[in-house]
């Protein structure tokens, strides 16, 4: 089996919010805790969990637009995260990112053509002037928006046009590896199908892996290999796509998917309803995280943290409550 293209072992981005003085004890916000999964290549993991569980911040630690506090990524091999930003420049061309916002991400003071333009000349790609101006041609003809519009500026497209310009400046330094943070959580339900079908299409197309980081569950189905499933910056589950929709094991996971609108109008199926509010990252629940709004809590719960371990083949849980199922899978 060849080794994955991404790697995330142990992560953990802790956000300082206050200042120890005046005998003031300092405060951490526990964004991410301990995350680790990996990304073959050409697959594609999403990431889900509700707001604020720390998958955005997951992405954008293996991106180094801030420095974690520990754990370690590694792209094809090659540990990345205690790189120098020297060091870090050329192995940014293999790692790109599409953002939420297709608005707010580009340039308004750029043309399309400079904003796609731009990494393919930060990183040389282009041989002469006209060899540029074709790779830009190109790239328009890939996210399927006419050539002429390279000639306009950021504000004369809807957000979807706006999107696929973002998605074209990302496939501008042909990278490997393509993090989707909410890509389509802005965008009309219409136009957000179109936009899951383009990534589908550009990934077989071009082989390239996907950190797809989302909260919506039915476009999380349609489009992924693998699904992740996070709670207040930690794992609880990974899995298969069709085994994790079929027949999840954790509970949150249950109460993610009974909350998924059903396709068929009367189809039966049981909404879990969680009691309370998420905990607060600064001073999360000790044991499991998820105890102090599960069902099931027992004793065990509330005092020893449960480890992401296998209940089956490629489907990884964690909770005390699938302990037999753990061993059986070992």
């Amino acid at each position: 089996m060849s080794a994955p293209l991404l790697e995330v072992n142990d992560l953990k981005k802790h956000f300082r919010v206050r200042g120890g003085f005046l005998g003031r004890a300092p405060a951490w916000v526990y964004a991410v805790d301990g995350v680790s999964f990996e990304i073959a290549r050409g697959e594609t993991l999403s990431l889900v969990g509700e707001s604020g569980c720390g998958k955005s911040t997951v992405g954008r630690a293996i991106l180094r637009l801030f420095d974690v506090t520990a754990g370690q990524v590694v792209l094809d091999g090659r540990r990345i995260d205690d790189l120098s930003a020297g060091a870090l420049r050329p192995i940014r061309r293999r790692v790109q990112v599409v953002f939420q916002d297709p608005f707010s991400s580009l340039n308004p003071r750029m043309r399309v053509k400079d904003i796609v333009a731009e990494p393919i000349r930060n990183f040389g790609l282009a041989a002469s002037s006209a060899d540029l101006d074709a790779r830009v041609a190109a790239l328009m003809d890939k996210v399927r928006l006419p050539r002429e519009a390279v000639e306009r500026w950021p504000h004369e497209f809807s957000g979807g046009q706006r999107q696929r310009i973002g998605i074209a400046r990302a496939l501008a330094a042909e990278p490997e590896l393509i993090i989707c943070d909410e890509a389509v959580s802005a965008l009309d339900v219409s136009v957000k199908a179109q936009i899951v079908n383009l990534l589908q299409d550009l990934q077989q197309e071009l082989g390239l892996a996907m950190l797809f980081i989302s909260h919506d569950l039915a476009v999380v189905e349609h489009m992924t290999h693998r699904v992740a499933v996070m709670y207040l910056g930690k794992i609880v589950e990974v899995a298969p796509k069709r085994r994790i929709f079929a027949a999840p094991q954790h509970p949150y996971t249950q109460a993610l998917l009974s909350a998924v609108p059903v396709p068929e109008p009367g189809a039966n199926r049981q909404r879990i309803i969680l009691k309370g509010d998420v905990p607060s990252p600064i001073n999360p629940p000790k044991g499991c995280r998820f105890h102090t709004r599960c069902p099931y809590a027992f004793d065990r719960c509330r005092v020893e943290e449960p480890k992401l371990q296998p209940t089956e083949a490629g489907h990884l849980a964690a909770c005390h409550l699938l302990e037999g199922a753990a061993s059986a899978a070992a």
